[in-house]
């Protein structure tokens, strides 16, 4: 079993590979990304692996936790500069968390030298979670997706915003291996 501090959440209901939990307050790292999924995640991740390594006000290393989240965030991100031109494509905007240690509130947390990094508190909230293994590529996430969406149409849950997807593996884990879901948060 893995020493990564995992954020505090309690089941409520079980269902073979879907769970419905209540996640306890959390602070997050996150970064804003527009690009592809997949690069995305990987450019956001590299941001806050240098915060997390030591990239802030107060050059303090802080332990990695998991998972790390990524979504397309449901409200309007406010304008920030540079302004990047590229190339029209099937590009979106991805919102990737890093979830602080628990020992760290708002005032504790070292501030991020990164002006692309935004720390903010997560309230309690309650989500539908599928857990599968292996790689986790848009089409494994889709249909993982649509299978819990579909759960939770049958059950009359009604959801709000869009999509959670939570990787708790380091990319060297065998794909066999690797913890992945698909989050839903309720309503």
């Amino acid at each position: 079993m893995s020493q990564t501090e995992e954020p505090k959440y309690c089941v409520l209901q079980s269902y073979d590979d879907i769970e419905i939990r209540q996640y306890e307050p959390k602070i997050v790292a996150e970064t804003v990304i527009q690009t592809e999924r997949d690069r995305a995640n990987k450019a956001a991740f590299s941001i806050l692996a240098a915060y997390i390594f030591g990239e802030n006000t107060s050059v303090t290393k802080i332990a990695m936790t998991a998972p790390v989240t990524q979504s397309q965030p449901s409200e309007k991100i406010a304008m920030t500069a540079p302004v990047i031109q590229q190339e029209a494509g099937d590009q979106a905007t991805w919102a990737v968390q890093f979830v602080m240690p628990s020992q760290y509130t708002l005032a504790t947390l070292p501030k991020p030298k990164d002006s692309r990094i935004t720390i903010k508190e997560v309230p309690s909230n309650k989500v539908a979670a599928i857990r599968f293994s292996g790689l986790a590529a848009d089409e494994q996430l889709q249909e993982n997706e649509a299978k819990l969406s579909a759960f939770l149409a049958r059950q009359g849950i009604e959801t709000k915003g869009k999509a959670i997807y939570a990787f708790y593996d380091s990319p060297f884990i065998l794909p066999a291996f690797r913890r992945n879901e698909v989050m839903l948060e309720l309503k």
